[in-house]
């Protein structure tokens, strides 16, 4: 129940970007986890990557932008930064020899987060793999140049800007071009399994795996190492891959595009006459109606007093004079003179006549 209502402090905190209590609550985390003999990568992999899903959500539903998500990956790396000690003591003598891979990792060129990359290599490291981090805004080559130097047996990119994507698409296509065959792993809050399987795993002939947190991580590397797992791993990327690649050609606009020399070609020619240009005022652009004037009369009345005279009534009578009103009728124009029409708007003009400017 302590862990449950530490967990859901925890989340609160992700979500609102709060991180004053962060550590008092990943402490009380720890030691409740630790008094049933589990370890502190648990609570990494349990209370705070459920947070994280749930700021995820949010970010992908649209409820929460990227300043909020930076600032949940803030709290969430003061939380890790607190258990690392913890992490680190509980490693036995041995464990720095002994290694399950080598994992090199970045994040893509233009893109400055890296928090949830950092997480990830934590938790790998935690389960003894050779993390090679290359920290953030890394082109391309020197990614595949560090691969090739270290012996790395996978790539990891980290994206959380939309401008991340692209690198990873020309990442893929340089391991394609340089003859790369080891997994490439994908992922961060701006990727998705659709945008990997479309634009990213058919440009590169190796598995390409979208990896949708850090509490993940584990077991997809663990699975593409092992001889056992792997093909059932990839069997099932592939065929949800080709089912979202269907599903997204279904979507597409089934109209045939024309080249560009086609489309040209069939462009529609001027005839070189004159477009009309309708002028202000002009009743073929506002049709205009003159209205003849028409006798208004107005009786007023005033009451008798008692020192004064009979009543009287007085009646005024007035002539409004001529003005535009709108009319469907066209022909005629409010603009004072027939002039007005013939002189402005070529539709008008006679036959033969110039256009003179007023």
């Amino acid at each position: 129940m302590a862990v449950a209502a530490g967990g859901e402090r925890i989340t609160h905190a992700l979500v609102k970007g709060i991180d004053a209590f962060v550590e008092d609550d990943t402490e009380e985390l720890r030691a409740e986890i630790s008094a049933r003999g589990g370890r502190p990568i648990e609570v990494i992999e349990g209370p705070l990557m459920d947070g994280m899903n749930v700021v995820g959500d949010l970010f992908g539903a649209g409820k929460m932008f990227l300043p909020q998500v930076v600032k949940s990956a803030r709290v969430m790396k003061k939380a890790v930064a607190y258990l690392i000690p913890f992490i680190e003591a509980e490693k036995q003598p041995g464990d720095a020899e002994r290694t399950n891979g080598k994992v090199v990792m970045a994040t893509a060129k233009g893109d400055v987060h890296d928090i949830g990359k950092n997480i990830v290599g934590v938790v790998l490291q935690c389960n003894n793999y050779d993390v090679v981090d290359l920290g953030v805004m890394v082109p391309p080559q020197k990614i595949l140049d560090a691969a090739k130097h270290e012996g790395a047996d996978i790539i990891g990119l980290s994206g959380l800007i939309t401008p991340s994507l692209d690198e990873m698409v020309t990442l893929a296509t340089e391991m394609e071009r340089q003859g790369f065959d080891v997994p490439l792993l994908i992922g961060g809050a701006t990727t998705s399994r659709a945008h990997t399987a479309v634009k990213i795993a058919q440009k590169y002939h190796g598995p390409v795996v979208w990896v949708k947190d850090a509490s993940r991580s584990v077991p997809v590397v663990a699975a593409l190492l092992s001889d056992e797992q792997r093909p059932k791993l990839l069997a099932e990327t592939a065929a949800e891959y080709e089912a979202l690649r269907e599903r997204h050609a279904a979507r597409q606009d089934s109209r045939t595009m024309l080249p560009i020399a086609a489309a040209r070609a069939a462009a529609p020619r001027s005839t070189g006459a004159a477009t009309p240009r309708r002028g202000r005022g002009c009743c073929c652009s506002r049709r205009w109606t003159s209205v003849p004037a028409r006798p208004a009369t107005t009786s007023t009345t005033r009451r008798p007093s008692s020192s004064g005279p009979s009543p009287t009534t007085r009646s005024t009578s007035s002539a409004r004079t001529s003005t535009g009103s709108r009319s469907s009728t066209p022909g005629r124009c409010g603009a004072g003179s027939p002039t007005s029409c013939t002189t402005r708007c070529p539709e008008r003009r006679p036959a033969g006549s110039s256009r003179t400017r007023r």
